[in-house]
């Protein structure tokens, strides 16, 4: 192999693309008289449900607390259980421990790590045999891709559970609703909730940030809350009259009251300007991935089955956060370790999304024994390449053709 070219800058597998626009939106902030949640929060928030088709958009500080606030907001707790797919971050899962429920996890389909409705009823059996009570379900699209969002939606249905989709890498992407209609992911047309995710590598970014939609008043009411320390300051909702208001019946203007307990997951103006410039180029963003996609495809082509794009979803056009493919490093005759590491110095960057949630020692002391073959399987051969704004395609070139060196090279030579 060829050293790295020192000229050439190095690709990380994900990157925020700035621009001016960005800059000047932040700027605007920091010189207004707003820095935490202010006007801007409301024209992100604003914006968003307009470009997703929800009723509402709830921002808050992370994918992380946006998982977790919808588990509240289901009121998720102790008895009860979640199933979640193995091939996930581990946000997904701990948001339902957070809240004090089981998780189930369920199997994944190996070549493009999503979950099948034939995995999610593997789980509601395994749930039913625990005698466990399954109130919610979380799809996961990983990478941008959606699994069949109606098939699972309808099996959701049929156990009276409840459907959060964990959206955090699928801005952008549409998903078929079952009728022969599309949908953008997070107008909740099959759910009760989505989760979405603006850390800086994301298509989308706010520096750190992330959203619950929904179409449900109730729960929009409630995330809301939950999101600012469980506070009201709306006297219809006040409970201690004597407190509340003044002798002529006046609400004391200092007052509020805290129902129930939540958490400070609000979002800062800072973020939600970066954010809402951001969602104004969001389908330029999707385009160029979509690019970026297209030329590794056919890059990737001459290579059959060496080194090949995970399988495409037919339930969505896909915006894709991440560019996966699947390798046989074992046929090959090299550990994924090797590989990244050679990239690495060929100035490439590469990562692994995800180990199984279910094999971390935390799940594994809580059900010892669980095997899932797809996600397993899925893990065992997953590397996610450079996908970003700003990338030309003379970088995937640059990519594919050192990994075709690594890895396709040693397989001619092991055959011969």
């Amino acid at each position: 192999m060829t050293e790295a070219d020192p000229r050439r800058h190095f690709l990380p597998y994900g990157r925020q693309a700035i621009d001016e626009a960005d800059i000047r939106a932040v700027v605007e902030v920091l010189k207004s008289d707003y820095l935490t949640t202010g006007p801007k929060v409301a024209q992100f928030e604003a914006a968003l449900a307009a470009r997703l088709g929800a009723r509402f958009a709830i921002s808050n500080s992370s994918g992380t607390a946006a998982l977790h606030l919808a588990c509240l907001a289901l009121g998720l707790g102790p008895g009860e259980a979640a199933i979640v797919p193995s091939i996930t971050f581990l946000a997904t899962a701990n948001a339902v421990r957070m809240v004090g429920a089981t998780v189930v996890f369920a199997d994944v389909d190996p070549e493009n790590g999503l979950m099948r409705p034939e995995d999610l009823a593997a789980a509601f059996a395994r749930a039913a045999a625990a005698g466990l009570k399954v109130r919610a379900v979380f799809p996961v699209h990983l990478a941008g891709q959606c699994a069949d969002m109606a098939g699972l939606a309808a099996l959701a249905k049929q156990h009276d559970c409840a459907v959060v989709e964990d959206a955090c890498h699928a801005i952008g992407t549409r998903h078929a609703c079952g009728d022969g209609s599309m949908a953008a992911v997070g107008g909740c047309r099959l759910s009760d909730m989505a989760v979405l995710s603006f850390h800086p590598v994301k298509t989308v970014a706010a520096g750190e940030g992330g959203a619950v939609t929904t179409n449900d008043p109730a729960l929009a009411q409630r995330l809301e809350r939950l999101r600012s320390h469980g506070m009201v300051r709306d006297a219809r909702d006040f409970e201690i009259a004597e407190m509340a208001f003044d002798q002529a019946g006046d609400a004391n203007p200092w007052y509020y009251e805290m129902p129930e307990i939540g958490w400070n997951y609000r979002l800062s103006d800072i973020h939600a300007a970066l954010a809402l410039s951001q969602l104004n180029r969001l389908d330029h963003f999707v385009a160029a991935r979509r690019d970026l996609a297209r030329r590794y495809d056919e890059l990737l082509a001459p290579l059959g089955d060496e080194i090949r794009p995970i399988r495409r979803s037919r339930f969505c056009e896909p915006a894709l956060h991440l560019y996966s493919v699947l390798i046989d490093f074992d046929g090959a005759g090299i550990e994924r370790a090797q590989v990244m590491n050679r990239l690495r110095a060929q100035g490439i960057g590469t990562q692994v999304h995800y180990i199984p949630v279910h094999r971390q020692p935390y799940y594994r002391r809580l059900d010892p024994g669980l095997v899932l073959p797809g996600a397993d399987g899925y893990y065992r051969r997953t590397l996610s390449l450079p996908l970003f704004v700003g990338m030309t395609p003379a970088d995937v070139a640059h990519i594919v053709g050192c990994l075709g060196d690594l890895v396709g090279s040693r397989r001619t030579r092991a055959a011969s």
